[in-house]
């Protein structure tokens, strides 16, 4: 990880409940962390005016879908961004989806799931509960994007159209 990346995922808020979607109010109060973790993460975010997502979720906090960008030789790359918060959250990681570049990589797998086994799931596990939503961004989606898609527009797998 890059000295940028580490310095913007210590600013992040750590969590604390452990509690995933079947929970009840246990849930409430992880969705609040979840929701304030993610709010502090876009203000970091925009402050260092590096913005590259919009993402919201559903009342229950289940599903959640936006969008991310990514910018390469001056051009933005945007695509749909979703996942599905597991019943076993927080233990098991979110898989984001990046539907739009299903197909296109090894690096992901069906429905347009990126690829977090190698790097980022040892580090979500040592992180229970303590990682969320936000880092799962910083940690997984970002690093995945910045690797990927430099690969995708020098093969010709995506235009600078790819809105």
């Amino acid at each position: 990880m890059d000295e940028s990346t580490k310095r913007t995922v210590q600013k992040i808020p750590l969590l604390a409940v452990k509690a995933g979607p079947r929970d009840g109010d246990e849930w409430n109060a992880r969705l609040k962390e979840e929701l304030s973790a993610l709010i502090q993460y876009v203000k970091i975010s925009k402050d260092a005016d590096n913005d590259w997502f919009h993402i919201e979720c559903n009342k229950t906090g289940t599903r959640w879908t936006g969008r991310c960008w990514y910018y390469y030789e001056q051009v933005r790359y945007e695509f749909e961004l979703c996942f599905d918060i597991p019943v076993t959250y927080p233990t098991t990681a979110p898989e984001i989806m990046l539907p739009q570049l299903d197909g296109t990589t090894s690096k992901m797998y069906r429905g347009g799931k990126i690829c977090q086994t190698v790097h980022f799931q040892p580090l979500w596990a040592r992180n229970v509960p303590h990682f969320g939503i936000a880092h799962a961004l910083a940690l997984g989606l970002g690093p995945w994007l910045a690797a990927e898609i430099p690969d995708l527009v020098g093969r010709g797998m995506i235009t600078k159209y790819a809105k």
